[in-house]
């Protein structure tokens, strides 16, 4: 059964849509059958593996809103074992939509049901809000990635988000975990970036991964190449971390599953 994992956070700016995409590559890089959901409105991790989020006929927001079959929408992306499930602007209104259905949160949860046995991994790229597409996502996950950049204000909002976290672990979803706080935007040569590392591994500890995922210019241009960085530059430190960030999760996965 696949592990669904989104990647949130609400401030904006964070990486999430960039680990989505290259995480989810890197995945399936390394052979193993890869969903990434588009679960954010400005569809970017679509248009960032080469969809036209405008020529997408259905996707995640049918799937919540109209109960469409998730197969009826999956493309197959131009990387073996990397599927899209993808988004268009319609998703904004599903925050609108949804809120006089019953089981409103568990929308995504229903859909992604369905499919989590075709694939070793789910991956969804949530919106930078902790509205009800968010609440969605991490009611269908097992789990969920914190993408943090090594700048000031690194930690604002970030106890926001792990009390919503610890509301859906109590309400809607028990087995939710924290998979791992993930620093982004590092830059060695900066003091500021090493006081952030610093910080955030002193106060959460073993919650960090090791991987650190450096600023890099391959990360930054690959969108517009419509490709992840593996695929625009597979030696490039960018590329190189997020391969690093897939083999940490994997070990740390199969550790989990000797201990259980």
């Amino acid at each position: 059964m696949g592990k669904i994992i989104s990647i949130a956070n609400q401030k904006g700016g964070v990486g999430k849509t960039t680990t989505s995409i290259n995480l989810a590559a890197s995945l399936a890089a390394l052979e193993y059958k890869t969903l990434l959901v588009d679960a954010d409105p400005q569809a970017n991790s679509t248009s960032g593996i080469g969809e036209d989020p405008k020529e997408v006929k259905a996707g995640i927001y049918e799937c919540m809103v109209d109960a469409i079959d998730p197969y009826e929408c999956i493309i197959k992306s131009d990387i073996d074992y990397l599927d899209l499930l993808p988004s268009h602007i319609d998703l904004v209104g599903a925050e609108v939509e949804l809120v006089n259905y019953e089981e409103r949160e568990m929308k995504m949860r229903t859909a992604l049901e369905s499919i989590r046995d075709d694939y070793d991994y789910i991956i969804i790229d949530c919106s930078p809000s902790l509205g009800l597409i968010t609440v969605n996502a991490l009611t269908a996950s097992d789990s969920v990635i914190i993408p943090v950049q090594c700048e000031y204000f690194a930690l604002e909002g970030l106890g926001k988000l792990l009390n919503t976290i610890k509301i859906i672990q109590a309400r809607l979803n028990p087995e939710l975990e924290i998979e791992g706080i993930l620093l982004t935007m590092y830059d060695m040569r900066l003091r500021l970036s090493n006081q952030v590392v610093e910080e955030v591994t002193t106060h959460f500890k073993s919650m960090v991964f090791n991987t650190l995922i450096p600023r890099n210019i391959k990360l930054s241009e690959s969108p517009s190449f419509g490709l992840p960085a593996i695929s625009h530059d597979a030696e490039s430190k960018g590329a190189i971390s997020y391969l690093n960030l897939a083999h940490e999760i994997i070990a740390n996965n199969e550790q989990m599953a000797e201990m259980a």
